[in-house]
């Protein structure tokens, strides 16, 4: 008499073919890499270190940036971005002041108001296709296409007729923020290896802001 084996189910058998946000949230942890978009289920792959380098020296710089203007706040991936239709977790958002609200516990209830994303081989059609339309769609104001691969960076302003529009780097390489007043990003640092000191970058966008910054955090007491 033969022994039926059993076998356990694959995680795209395991996999529900249809959910609600909420459900998506439910069944997703910290560690699985995966959207929500129109009910179904997006599995992503791991990013490659070339990329979470680009991703921490942005995070880095902006979120400082951010934190000595009082502009609001910046987040990295995988954190979600809950849009009409879908569930995305961009490398890189911010949220201005005025909208910190939309923070959730484990998700952003609406757009960011800039969102990053650097480009893999894997994520290249979602980034400049279903996404780029999503988050026109979604009012975001800004998007910025970071392709490591092609050394090409890409960004998009949202104009008053809710299009994006395509803003070109000045003449000597800098491209100028609209979500973050002021701030300012010399393109071909992205290239570099390795790429540039946060503080140094820093000191040479707002040598005056940052200067007094890291003066009043010396002056703080210890922890």
């Amino acid at each position: 008499m033969s022994q039926r084996s059993e076998t356990r189910p694959s995680e795209e058998q395991r996999r529900p073919l249809y959910i609600t946000y909420e459900e998506f949230l439910d069944w997703a942890d910290e560690d699985t890499l995966a959207e929500w978009v129109n009910g179904a289920i997006v599995m992503t792959s791991p990013a490659s270190l070339r990329h979470q380098r680009i991703v921490n020296f942005l995070v880095a710089v902006l979120s400082t940036f951010s934190e000595i203007h009082s502009l609001g706040e910046v987040i990295d991936g995988p954190f979600q971005m809950k849009l009409a239709r879908s569930g995305r977790e961009p490398d890189v958002l911010f949220v201005a002041q005025a909208h910190l609200d939309r923070f959730k516990q484990t998700y952003l209830d609406g757009p960011a108001d800039l969102v990053i994303e650097v480009v893999s081989p894997e994520s290249a059609g979602r980034d400049r296709g279903d996404k780029f339309y999503e988050y026109r769609e979604a009012g975001i104001p800004e998007y910025w296409l970071i392709d490591p691969q092609l050394e090409q960076a890409e960004f998009y302003q949202l104009d008053a007729a809710g299009l994006y529009q395509h803003i070109a780097p000045d003449a000597s390489g800098i491209y100028r923020s609209l979500a973050l007043p002021g701030f300012w990003l010399r393109v071909e640092w992205l290239w570099r290896e390795p790429l540039p000191d946060a503080t140094q970058a820093l000191l040479t966008i707002d040598r005056e802001a940052y200067g007094r910054y890291l003066q009043e955090r010396l002056q703080q007491p210890d922890l």
